[in-house]
């Protein structure tokens, strides 16, 4: 009886053991629930290792054997599995899980679905930054989120971004927003030696990234707490999956030109506008050649034209990009890895510009247990920066549109500059001169968490960052340090910050209520020390290293510190699916502030009603989605000096006797600047979803300004830094994105957003105006408003400059008389630099295997001052050279134009006024992508996985009436100053890059 048994058994397992050992090769296609093609699914073999993803046709091919379960996953749909059969083709139609989108959207301290979204955050994935060949992350942004302005400050590589989230909301502190990287708060300090800001995140790679959320209104920043008035952006950095180890290669290469060039005087219309100005000045033919001659080599350079120097060409070049990255990743049920490596070489469109990056990250996540994950996020960089004097100084290339056009660049050898020109040549700079900067940066997070029980789980980070920057400048002896036989320096930064984060997450559901529950604490502490040293008399410009220096002039060290103690929590409640409420708090404690105010509260709050879940809408695919949401917050800005509390001394030395004096005096109720700032919105989706829209408007109010505030001078100082301003910002912002069309071969979808932004001060010191220079803060206007007497044109029978008046009237009014006295104008407010209205467009399309993409972006309502155009279209006013616009000057009485009479340091029309303030108005093609995938038939013969051909155009066309270079490029030295917002100086444009790549996946 026992051996009939195990015949028997062994008869129907054999058969069955045979079967489930047959492999055999399974394909087919994953889409969605319209039909759309899914690129990127993972199909892995439950229980093993075995996996594979669908390619950008959303085709699969995969080796398994008959009884096998595939599971099919993509984030935001249902998982589905297929049981392995007699069938060799397999398709799958993916359904969408509400359930499933609460991965996606990271917010702080956690995740949340767009669903049970409450606050406003933009999100932006890898897909839509990839392939934006820009050396910096910061500027894949652009035109990506409403409300959401990114400028780089010039088109020097290296150079510092811009980014304002919701307007302006301090006049001293800064205006940059809270970087966290896999939840770690990161260094975001500009250490150039310079005016000439470095952009403090160029070391991260971006195509590292994953994911960016911009945490925009306070119930959302507002677990930030102090540093939450600027905006929050969450970058979150590829991770390994469970399944088949995957390797991408990916390389670019394009060259570069500037956006735009401005048009200059030649040396036949230089000598013709010259001679004009200098006869109607009373100089004599005779002394207007004397002049000439200085600048020219022979007579006959200006008199024939036989020299013609373009600057302009010399200063602009042509650059180049080349980008390489390779990627790992993949894992099993226990670990999962991401490691990637990229070089990024940028040769800039400004002479002598040059940024070189290599990057390494390695992420790694371990299940220790059932209940217990370990994990490191690890990123080293070093970039090397080749870079240029700031914008304000003669060394720097664009200036040299100043020179004369018949003085040569260089010598008779046409190595050697020319030293005989009307400024300092800036080619010195390149061929005796170096100015050069190593940024180290390794950004390290080291997590743990463990699952208490089903519904509570404790997490524990610890961070570090550390930016160590070294700039060293060596100026030889044929430089503008020609009289101290070169000059040489060396500064050396190592700002490091430890951070330490530890939190519980509650979660569970009681009846018809979801509860979740975040709380805990985070201790920061940043540290950086400083090391400067100069030196000059070097024997020789081979040897330069300040070791070399006959003589060191200066140098000095500094150690500082600040920190963070911080408690937080979060509660988030969803209701039978629909009406949602949040709160939450944070308790931030610094060390910069006062000792009375050294610790702030910044609570929010905010509320969801999904009203497409109530039973008169609910299943309706006409409006498949209506959901109304409000938000209250208070967040602070920390970002000021670490001593602005403080009384400060400083050494002095009288007779040579050593003492201390006051530096600064202290405030010890010196507090937060607070951001008061609520939010009403509404989600919008129509036919299933394949429109979607959302509405807010939002309004800040920042009190508690940090201001100067004079004080008597009996004190020893000037001012002293107090609590003192309010400004407002109120703007409202819409986004729409649509699904055009939806087919097996064709789909197109769009993108769109646009914004507005309404900023005003509301209270001042005693209602006093704070003027700088061009710009005002003024209660009831703009913060840094245009304050310039009014240009009224010219005279048609004098050809003289004319202004208005502009005096303020009895009954309130101006006057608005003409004079071409400029002292007998008023100056008045002009103009705005910030922009009132942004906008971004982006569209998608694949049609078989190719694909193409294309963001335009906009801005409305800015102005730009052109300070150097007092020296650039002044009819000749100096011997600078001069834009062409001068052709059209006034020369005879009845001559209708807006350029008065060229006259030869005769001061027509040269002062600062509304003649150099120009509208900023533009609409760019900001980039441009032309893609096409190679059929997996052809890649499953080469033995790879994925190969895509690209081209990417950046900056391709700008349509604006801006007169100058470009209508984003601001003056360097102006770069943190909020009172000096809108100011160009000879400031680069940016580049127009045309890229060709390729992107290969095993």
């Amino acid at each position: 009886m026992k051996n009939l048994f195990w015949k028997v058994l062994t008869f129907f397992l054999i058969p069955l053991a045979f079967a489930y050992g047959q492999e055999k090769v399974i394909t087919g296609t994953v889409s969605d629930s319209d039909g759309l093609v899914l690129p990127g699914v993972n199909i892995v073999v439950e229980g093993t290792t075995n996996g594979t993803q669908t390619d950008f046709d959303g085709n699969y091919s995969i080796t398994v054997s008959e009884g096998e379960v595939l599971v099919f996953t993509y984030i935001g749909l249902k998982t589905s599995t297929r049981v392995v059969g007699d069938a060799n083709v397999i398709n799958i139609q993916m359904e969408m899980d509400a359930q499933a989108l609460d991965e996606v959207l990271v917010v702080g301290f956690g995740q949340t679905s767009k669903r049970r979204l409450t606050d406003n955050i933009a999100s932006i994935s890898s897909e839509q930054i990839r392939e934006v060949p820009v050396p910096n992350l910061q500027s894949t942004l652009v035109g990506k989120a409403a409300g959401v302005q990114i400028t780089q400050v010039n088109g020097k590589a290296e150079s510092g971004i811009q980014v304002r989230v919701r307007g302006v909301s301090t006049i001293t502190g800064s205006q940059e927003p809270l970087y966290v990287v896999d939840g770690i708060p990161i260094i975001n300090n500009n250490e150039s030696v310079n005016d000439s800001p470095i952009n403090p995140l160029i070391g991260i790679n971006p195509d590292d990234i994953e994911s960016i959320e911009i945490l925009k209104d306070a119930s959302s920043a507002a677990i930030y707490g102090a540093r939450g008035t600027n905006g929050v952006v969450l970058i979150t950095t590829k991770k390994g999956k469970q399944g088949k180890t995957n390797v991408s290669l990916r390389s670019s290469f394009g060259v570069s030109q500037a956006t735009n060039k401005r048009e200059w005087l030649n040396t036949e219309e230089y000598v013709e506008l010259f001679t004009e100005a200098g006869l109607n000045s009373g100089f004599s033919e005779d002394e207007l050649a004397g002049i000439f001659n200085i600048f020219s080599e022979n007579e006959e350079d200006w008199r024939e034209g036989l020299v013609d120097t373009d600057w302009q060409d010399l200063a602009l070049v042509e650059g180049d990009v080349q980008d390489i990255g390779v990627s790992v990743s993949g894992g099993n049920e226990k670990t999962r890895f991401f490691i990637s490596t990229g070089y990024n070489k940028t040769n800039g469109i400004v002479r002598g510009n040059r940024v070189e990056r290599y990057s390494f990250r390695a992420n790694m996540d371990h299940n220790v247990s059932d209940r217990f994950k370990i994990g490191i996020n690890s990123a080293i960089s070093k970039t090397q920066i080749s870079r240029l004097s700031d914008d304000n100084a003669f060394a720097t290339p664009l200036q040299a549109v100043a020179q004369i056009p018949f003085s040569r660049p260089f010598t008779d050898d046409g190595v050697t500059p020319n030293n005989e020109t009307l400024y300092y040549n800036f080619l010195f700079q390149e061929f005796n001169a170096d100015h050069n900067v190593n940024v180290w940066r390794n950004i390290l997070n080291l997590f743990g968490e463990y699952q208490i029980t089903d519904n509570l789980r404790f997490r524990t980070e610890f961070g570090y960052d550390l930016n160590n920057q070294v700039e060293e400048r060596f100026f030889g002896s044929l430089t503008e340090f020609a009289a101290t036989n070169g000059n040489a320096d060396i500064n050396s930064v190592q700002n490091e910050k430890y951070v330490l984060n530890n939190y519980f997450t509650y979660d569970n559901s009681f009846g018809p209520v979801d509860l979740n529950l975040v709380g805990g604490m985070s201790f920061e502490q940043d540290n950086r020390t400083l090391q400067t040293v100069e030196g000059q008399d070097f024997p020789s410009d081979d040897l330069q290293t300040i070791d070399s220096a006959g003589e060191i002039v200066a140098g000095g060290s500094s150690r500082t510190f600040f920190n963070f103690l911080s408690y937080f929590g979060r509660a988030n409640a969803t209701i039978l699916g629909k009406y949602i409420l949040k709160g939450s708090f944070r308790i931030d404690g610094s060390s910069r502030f006062g000792e009375e105010q050294r610790y702030g509260v910044f609570p929010a709050f905010s509320g969801g009603w999904i009203i497409s879940e109530e039973n008169f809408l609910k299943g309706n695919t006409a409006l498949s989605n209506l959901k109304l949401r409000a938000s209250w917050g208070l967040t602070g800005n920390a970002e000021i000096g670490n001593f602005d509390s403080r009384t400060l001394l400083g050494a002095r030395t009288y007779n040579q006797n050593p003492g201390l004096s006051i530096t600064q005096l202290g405030d010890p109720e010196l507090g937060w600047e607070e951001t008061t700032q609520t939010n009403f919105g509404i989600d919008l989706g129509f036919l299933n979803n394949r429109i979607t829209a959302s509405v807010d408007y939002y309004t800040k109010i920042t009190d508690g300004i940090l201001l100067d505030v004079p004080v008597p001078s009996t004190s020893g100082v000037q001012t002293v830094v107090r609590n003192s301003g309010e400004l407002e910002n109120k703007g409202l912002e819409f986004v729409l994105n649509t699904r055009n069309f939806v087919g097996d071969k064709f789909n197109w979808s769009t993108s769109f957003n646009i914004a507005t932004n309404k900023n005003e001060v509301t209270a001042l010191p005693n209602d006093a105006d704070i003027i700088a220079v061009e710009n005002i803060a003024r209660v009831g206007e703009p913060i840094a408003s245009f304050f310039l007497v009014e240009y009224a044109g010219v005279n048609s029978e004098t050809g003289d400059a004319q202004f208005y008046r502009n005096t303020l009237l009895p009954d309130g009014t101006r006057d608005r008389e003409k004079t071409n006295n400029f002292g007998e104008a008023s100056r008045v407010v002009a103009g705005n630099p910030f922009p009132e209205i942004i906008a971004g467009l982006t569209n998608n399309l694949n049609f078989g295997g190719f694909d193409a993409s294309f963001t335009l972006q906009g801005q409305w309502g800015a102005s730009v001052y052109n300070r150097g155009g007092v020296f650039q279209s002044t009819n000749a006013h100096s011997l600078d050279n001069q834009s062409r616009d001068q052709l059209r000057r006034w020369q005879q009485p009845g001559d209708i134009t807006d350029v008065p009479q060229a006259r030869l340091d005769g001061g027509n029309g040269n002062q600062e006024s509304t003649r150099f303030l120009d509208e900023a108005d533009f609409v760019r093609l900001r980039n441009l992508t032309l893609g096409y995938t190679f059929p997996s038939g052809i890649t499953e013969k080469l033995k790879i996985q994925r190969l895509r051909l690209y081209f990417t155009g950046i900056n391709l066309l700008t349509f604006t009436d801006y007169n100058s270079w470009d209508p984003e490029a601001t003056a360097d030295f102006n770069a943190g100053n909020t009172l000096s917002a809108g100011i160009e100086f000879y400031s680069a444009p940016p580049a127009k890059t045309f890229t060709f790549g390729f992107n290969l996946d095993f």
